[in-house]
């Protein structure tokens, strides 16, 4: 990851442009303007487009055939940009009222190729690779740092302050931070509240660095032991992985995900009661996975299956390489699991 005061190219740029200008060659365009965060992060080497987080991009690009780049960046926020995310583009300043997106002539919207441009960002390159490792390693370090200190009298606020501290000393700032305490293991997104931890609890959190995102869950107990459905979930989210295969439309991933929770022993409408997550990268989800979803599934692309019932879930964030083979990228060796069909998978750290 490059210094904030010393903004780089990566040397995944050209091939990235290059994809732009296969998309704008098929459209018979000569430039698209990108103004959404996931499409200027992808493209701009990992730059934090937006200042509240999860804000809307202070800053869009036009993008050329000829793989020029042009930003139009707010007055008040292009020196810092210059200085600190933004390297071989030209920046246009604009008053920090003026609209970022306005019509222009001859140039197409993001909006009319965002499929196409989600499917230029799905294939990982080998800088973002790289990146996304070392993403995930310190997220899933974190996780077990705070967890192991757990104790079942904190709140859920207090842990997920713990949590978010842990992540912004990696350099990964908190998109996601939620727990549940064991009063709460039925909320599909468990907000912190002041409710104390209790026997068992819950932990979410994506973290994003370099614009990629890691999402991961772990859970703790203090008491008692584990429901059964948490090893039968793993088994659902085992099926989703296998469902990954390049080429075939992320509505019929689903669809295999859907059909996974009753012959795993949960309800057959199990699947409907929260989303089960998708592709990931420069996004959450990029995008969620619903029934109608054509987009198509890539080799080398990196997944967030979240299989969840009542009081189980896992998650971590996956690459699927050649053939059957997943890398699981939020993983730390610390942390106890069980082996699912040839992976190691996390089971509650046991602080009994």
């Amino acid at each position: 990851m490059s210094t904030p005061t010393e903004p780089a190219i990566s040397p995944d740029r050209p091939e990235k442009l290059a994809r732009v200008a296969e998309i704008l060659d098929r459209r018979g365009a000569s430039a698209v303007h990108l103004t959404s965060g996931a499409a200027l992060a992808w493209l701009l080497d990992g730059a934090r487009t937006a200042v509240p987080l999860g804000g809307p991009p202070v800053f869009s690009a036009v993008v050329r055939i000829d793989g020029t780049v042009t930003v139009t960046a707010l007055r008040n926020e292009a020196e810092r940009l210059a200085e600190e995310e933004l390297a071989g583009v030209d920046i246009e300043v604009v008053d920090w009222f003026a609209p970022l997106a306005p019509p222009r002539p001859g140039v197409l919207d993001e909006s009319e190729v965002d499929v196409e441009l989600r499917a230029a960002r799905a294939s990982l390159l080998p800088a973002e690779l790289d990146r996304y490792r070392r993403l995930g390693a310190d997220a899933a370090r974190a996780m077990t740092e705070v967890l192991t200190a757990a104790t079942p009298d904190l709140t859920e606020f207090e842990l997920a302050g713990r949590l978010t501290h842990a992540l912004l000393t990696r350099g990964a700032e908190p998109a996601v931070a939620l727990v549940a305490g064991a009063a709460r293991g039925g909320v599909q997104h468990p907000l912190p509240t002041r409710a104390p931890l209790g026997d068992r609890a819950m932990a979410v959190a994506t973290a994003r660095r370099d614009g990629l995102h890691i999402s991961i869950t772990r859970w703790v107990r203090f008491r008692g032991v584990e429901p059964d459905g948490a090893a039968r979930i793993l088994e659902v989210e085992a099926d989703a992985w296998a469902a990954c295969r390049p080429g075939r439309p992320l509505g019929d991933v689903l669809s295999d995900i859907a059909r996974s929770y009753p012959r795993h022993g949960f309800a057959e409408d199990a699947w409907l009661r929260h989303h089960q997550g998708g592709p990931t990268g420069y996004a959450g989800r990029d995008p969620k996975a619903t029934p109608d979803a054509q987009d198509r599934v890539a080799p080398l692309q990196a997944f967030a299956w979240n299989p969840w019932a009542p009081g189980v879930k896992t998650e971590d964030t996956v690459v699927r390489g050649a053939g059957d083979a997943v890398e699981v990228l939020s993983a730390d060796s610390e942390w106890p699991t069980v082996e699912v069909r040839g992976v190691a998978r996390p089971v509650a750290l046991d602080l009994t």
